[in-house]
């Protein structure tokens, strides 16, 4: 406790670090012979081979993000326009049909139209995608809505409504596969 504390280190430290280190012996060597070369020349041609199918796969990968970008960015504009036509189309049925929401909602509940999911395989990734499916479900009770006024008004309306499920679909689609 009393001793002073120098920088250098000692002889057995030296030694103890020199053992750590401690040159190869001859079992532990790969024998330069024939064989060995082959052996060694086949691996680093294996890995060549791997390193380049990753490489494409993580290229192929990269452009099919990129597109998807691209479409996300495309399909949100015309998803901005269609909803205000979809709405103003609303408006206008409204105004000449007066208020149908009651008639709408008296009748039964059964979805028009159904989302069929699958999976896209893109260079080994398997990415979800989902498809619009028309079901046929009767709408008797919607072909009389508007006779009294307006039935065309609300037709257009069903319809830019339809294209607007359409496009949130696709667009739907698009985002599941971007992540």
């Amino acid at each position: 406790l009393g001793r002073p504390v120098s920088s250098r280190v000692g002889p057995q430290r030296r030694r103890s670090r020199s053992r750590r280190c401690a040159p190869r012996t001859m079992a532990d060597q790969v024998p330069p012979t024939r064989m060995a070369l082959q052996t060694y020349k086949t691996k680093r041609t294996g890995a060549t081979k791997g390193h380049q199918l990753l490489k494409k796969k993580a290229d192929a990968l990269k452009a099919r993000f990129q597109g998807i970008a691209k479409e996300i960015y495309a399909t949100k504009a015309t998803m901005a326009d269609a909803c205000g036509a979809a709405f103003f189309s609303l408006t206008a049925a409204q105004y000449a049909a007066g208020d149908f929401k009651n008639k709408v909602l008296e009748g039964s509940f059964e979805a028009s139209c159904r989302i069929e999911g699958r999976t896209d395989n893109i260079a080994g990734v398997k990415i979800p995608v989902f498809r619009r499916v028309r079901a046929d479900v009767g709408t008797d009770h919607l072909d009389t809505l508007g006779l009294g006024g307006g039935g065309t008004k609300i037709g257009e309306c069903r319809a830019r409504f339809g294209a607007l499920l359409e496009i949130l679909v696709k667009l739907a689609s698009l985002h599941t596969s971007f992540v």
